[in-house]
């Protein structure tokens, strides 16, 4: 089922992009070229940041993805507050929640011991805040590798594995600070800064992020928004479990 959430794909194309397309080849085409146009932009935008804020996520994806989408820099609470947005048994943050999930991410991923320790918990709290409709992973991983970046590691990720990396991302979304994804990336871990940043991002296997989203049903719709309030609940117990540890 193709991901409509504007309701005008027949005529617009997908998520309004500018080609109004609707083959996802060429949607993917057209997002790839996008981010290797932009990639080099923002992460210099990132590095000269003296601190990294939620701004900061918008105008990643702003400058990765404007050449796309006419929406690009804008979250799913500027445009999209009406519905939940989901992928496999996650439902990603609400609308109104984004940019909390985010700026907890942000703090936690600039205290340098927490992020030398834990990157995977970090990467998880920043893809449970899913800011955009599309491009959730490119922005992030770019936001992620500064991180790194200012806390002296950097990750090969050229030599993971797509299928493996997801899967454990997966887990992350449902069990946070369980350390699942801290396991899957520890081997994969250098200490030092990657000397090229864009190029290690490049090699990312799992940059489209794997199986589509899906819009899940209305924000006001009472049972999605108690399996929303279930989920938030368990991940609040485990997040603040796997801080204790």
């Amino acid at each position: 089922m193709t991901f409509d959430p504007f309701g005008d794909f027949a005529t617009r194309g997908y998520l309004r992009n500018v080609a109004k397309a609707k083959d996802p080849a060429i949607v993917h085409r057209l997002l790839h070229n996008s981010f290797l146009t932009g990639i080099d932009a923002a992460l210099e935008h990132l590095k000269a940041r003296p601190s990294l804020g939620y701004t900061d996520v918008l105008q990643t994806h702003k400058t990765l993805f404007e050449g796309v989408f006419p929406w690009a820099g804008e979250d799913r609470l500027a445009n999209a507050s009406h519905i939940f947005v989901k992928k496999d048994s996650v439902i990603f943050a609400h609308p109104n929640d984004i940019r909390k999930a985010i700026d907890y991410a942000l703090e936690r991923g600039q205290d340098k011991a927490f992020m030398v320790e834990k990157p995977g918990e970090v990467m998880g709290y920043l893809a449970y805040g899913h800011p955009f409709l599309d491009g959730n992973g490119r922005t992030i991983m770019l936001i992620h590798a500064e991180l790194a970046r200012r806390a002296g590691i950097g990750i090969a990720w050229v030599a993971t594995d797509k299928d493996k990396y997801l899967a454990a991302l997966t887990e992350e979304l449902e069990e946070p600070g369980k350390g699942k994804l801290d396991a899957y990336l520890k081997p994969f871990i250098r200490k030092g800064s990657e000397k090229n940043t864009a190029d290690a991002i490049k090699a990312a296997p799992g940059l489209d992020g794997g199986n589509a989203d899906t819009v899940a049903g209305e924000t006001n719709n009472p049972t999605l928004k108690a399996q929303y309030e279930a989920q938030e609940v368990k991940r609040k117990g485990e997040q603040g479990a796997g801080q204790n540890e």
